[in-house]
């Protein structure tokens, strides 16, 4: 059975995670930031894209003194999995998502992964074979799923949130919707990739909660599979 996936992105008032040159920008405040890392903490692993870790470098650690220690008295790491999504193997050897926080790391590839690289990454993660191309992100899922990886929270970037949506591996959503306007025609917004022309495969969402948070609004939609 593939894990339970939350989505949770923080986004300005007309849709962008960040600038059209990847910069990252101070959506949310420390209510958010402390909501977040309470649902990291509550997941057994965090999963991003390449995207994320060359714009960002996260570490995706749990920050918080309390929810480290509710994890460690669950018997568990005090931070989750690291997941990265990586179909060529770009991963840089220093990145901190690799080395911060005590835990277990995954990168995911595809066969057209340089080997060596591949063999570089073992040093540092569990690499995951899954796709020709492509990383095949519903066999990623099943192969999380025999790993006992149950929950699984998804911090972007768009191109792999609009993958996971099209193969129908979203469960939940939620977006902080801040007070800025950031604009640009090729800022990342949170479902990027070729998008859906077909109105029968648009994701449909049902909104469970709308919530003002700080000088913006929180929102968590379920999404509704098929």
């Amino acid at each position: 059975m593939r894990p339970y996936v939350v989505v949770n992105v923080a986004m300005s008032a007309d849709g962008k995670l960040s600038t059209r040159e990847r910069r990252q920008v101070k959506i949310s405040g420390q209510s958010d930031f402390a909501r977040v890392d309470r649902l990291k903490a509550g997941c057994d692993a965090v999963m991003v894209g390449i995207g994320t870790v060359l714009a960002d470098d996260p570490s995706l650690t749990v920050k918080a003194d309390e929810c480290r220690k509710l994890r460690r008295d669950r018997g568990e790491n005090e931070h989750p999995v690291r997941i990265v999504i990586d179909s060529t193997a770009r991963i840089p050897s220093d990145a901190s998502i690799l080395h911060k926080g005590e835990g277990k790391r995954i990168v995911a590839v595809s066969a057209r992964a340089d080997s060596q690289r591949v063999e570089n990454l073992k040093e540092h993660a569990t690499v995951i074979v899954a796709g020709e191309g492509e990383v095949d992100l519903a066999l990623l899922m099943e192969e999380l799923g025999t790993m006992g990886i149950q929950r699984v929270m998804v911090e972007g970037g768009g191109t792999i949130i609009a993958g996971l949506l099209a193969a129908g591996l979203v469960d939940e959503i939620y977006t902080f919707i801040g007070n800025i306007i950031i604009g640009g025609r090729d800022a990342p917004t949170l479902a990027d990739g070729p998008g859906f022309t077909r109105e029968e495969d648009f994701s449909r969402l049902t909104l469970l909660e709308a919530k003002q948070m700080e000088r913006g609004i929180l929102l968590h939609w379920v999404v509704n599979n098929q």
